[in-house]
């Protein structure tokens, strides 16, 4: 453990977790959980869906 404490993570390169690929198809995958799933779940899947899109970049 005392091998991360002098860590500087603020200056440590940042990598996306996904690509804007990976995002836009995880945003289709949501939108149809949420058409599949008529629970609270699927409504929130849809929610879900909607945040992310809206921070996606414009597909080129």
């Amino acid at each position: 453990m005392d091998d991360f404490a002098d860590t500087d993570y603020s200056s440590a390169p940042r990598l996306p977790l996904l690509t804007a690929a990976e995002a836009r198809e995880t945003v289709g995958y949501l939108q149809l959980l949420e058409q599949l799933d008529l629970t609270p779940r699927g409504e929130a899947a849809g929610q879900l869906a909607a945040d992310l899109a809206r921070r996606l970049p414009a597909a080129e």
